[in-house]
């Protein structure tokens, strides 16, 4: 989602940056008519060299406090990148007790409380994003993903409507959006969603994923698409990973519960740990195995 729905790792290294691309990738089929493979590679070695520096700079050099805040939460940020989310926090913490300013840092320590339903945890995390940098964008999509999780539906919509309202062109926050309106009006959401769909670029993909939401496209349809006009060796994967969640956001919403949990698999199988469809889908599928062992009363 213009960020791919990721909290972007920008690494600066001695005055030079550099933006490290996600490296997993996938063969797809859709579900339960075809066999679906799923087949994760290493991670990419400059991460892993970007990495092995950071760790360098951080044990030998001299610097300053606020260097060490932030080779420390570029660290960090690297070590989300691989699903180390242990040694991510860590870093994170440590990056606020040097710089207690880092509103990148509170976050991705706010997204973490939301993964682990720590969801008051979470809001205050957020809500120090915002009061340090009232224009981060992101920080209003991962406040309202933690509202929506942790059933405050209207707070969940008042802060989704602002991410829409920064960028409706943006089929990623259409989505989300329709998520937290589902919520509190399913026909609305869903009319509401229509009429976003006409403000998008037609031939984008994420349009393509408003386009299976609203029923328009179906799943061959969108595995195909997932494989068109790519442009980096890691996209097909990402692709996959954001249309594994879509499509099992749907099959919830249609009460398909076994369907909806073999595509969150799928979506965690890809291993692009920073995409916020790879974030929930732990979450979510954990909700759908919980529902599916519920006792009928």
């Amino acid at each position: 989602m213009n960020q791919k729905m990721r909290t972007s790792a920008i690494v600066v290294l001695t005055g030079m940056s550099m933006l490290l691309t996600g490296c997993a990738s996938t063969k797809s089929e859709s579900t339960p008519h075809a066999a679906i493979k799923v087949a994760p590679v290493s991670p990419d070695y400059k991460l892993e060299v970007t990495l092995a520096k950071l760790n360098e700079i951080l044990a030998t050099a001299e610097l300053t406090v606020e260097q060490r805040a932030r080779f420390h939460y570029d660290r960090g940020v690297l070590y989300d990148r691989v699903g180390l989310r242990i040694l991510s926090r860590i870093d994170f913490h440590q990056a606020l007790k040097l710089q207690p300013n880092l509103a990148d840092a509170y976050n991705f320590i706010g997204i973490y409380y939301t993964q682990e339903n720590q969801f008051e945890n979470a809001y205050e995390a957020f809500d120090s994003v915002l009061e340090l940098s009232p224009e981060y964008d992101y920080a209003y999509l991962n406040r309202g993903i933690s509202l929506y999780y942790g059933e405050r539906s209207e707070l969940a919509v008042a802060d989704m409507r602002e991410f829409y309202k920064r960028d409706p062109s943006d089929g990623y926050r259409v989505l989300w959006l329709y998520f937290a309106e589902m919520e509190l009006d399913a026909q609305s959401a869903m009319t509401r969603m229509a009429d976003h769909r006409t403000q998008l670029n037609a031939d984008a993909w994420s349009s393509a994923l408003v386009d299976y939401l609203l029923g328009t496209k179906d799943k061959n349809a969108i595995f195909t698409l997932a494989k068109t006009g790519l442009k980096h060796p890691g996209e097909y994967a990402e692709r996959l990973c954001e249309a594994y969640f879509y499509i099992a956001k749907a099959a919830q919403q249609r009460g398909d519960s076994i369907e909806a949990a073999n595509y969150l698999r799928l979506a965690l199988a890809t291993n692009i740990y920073d995409f916020v469809e790879h974030r929930y889908a732990g979450l979510e599928l954990a909700r759908v195995n919980a529902a599916m062992v519920k006792p009928v009363n």
